[in-house]
């Protein structure tokens, strides 16, 4: 596997190592200690599974207490995968990296605790796994507008809005919204 850090160091992009041939693939998606070994020594406790139409935008989501890590890869289609520094301390606070993960290309993407986390579905339909290093817990669920000025976030859009949950619509601005120290 190769760990490829982003612009904010800890975000990482992960490709994984496939064995193909004229049956199909093999790769593995996660390996304990080849991730302990690049940083990322986290037990996962739940695995989450959607399925979601082009446009559908989810996020910017993150939790304040039984704060989740999350290592995201994609099964079917393609998205645009989006973390957002919201550490105030960290001297990358309010800034994002994306990047497109597919059932293609394989990629996952690694987002720690402390960073809100959102994708846009870019192909028909695409469906997303993604461990957890805690439960969900609603009542610390916490959503970042998509949209906000202050962060930025080149979605790749084409002009279009995307779909919202009722959520998300409603999402804070990072100006207004609560936040890791």
């Amino acid at each position: 596997m190769n760990f490829i850090p982003t612009a904010i160091p800890d975000v990482i992009v992960i490709e994984p190592k496939v064995f193909a041939d004229d049956r199909g693939f093999f790769l593995e998606s996660y390996q304990k200690q080849r991730f302990s070994e690049a940083g990322i020594p986290f037990d996962f406790v739940q695995d989450n599974h959607s399925k979601s139409q082009q446009g559908v935008l989810r996020g910017l989501h993150y939790q304040l207490q039984q704060t989740q890590g999350k290592l995201v890869r994609v099964v079917a289609g393609e998205i645009f995968d989006v973390a957002v520094d919201i550490r105030k301390s960290s001297p990358t606070f309010g800034k994002w990296v994306g990047d497109h993960l597919s059932a293609e290309n394989k990629k996952m993407l690694w987002v720690p605790s402390g960073f809100a986390h959102g994708f846009l579905v870019t192909s028909s339909s695409a469906e997303v796994l993604y461990k957890t290093t805690d439960y969900y817990a609603p009542q610390w669920e916490r959503s970042i507008m998509w949209n906000d000025p202050m962060i930025n976030i080149n979605w790749p859009l084409n002009r279009n809005n995307p779909t919202l949950s009722i959520k998300d619509e409603s999402g804070k601005p990072l100006s207004e919204a609560e936040v890791f120290n």
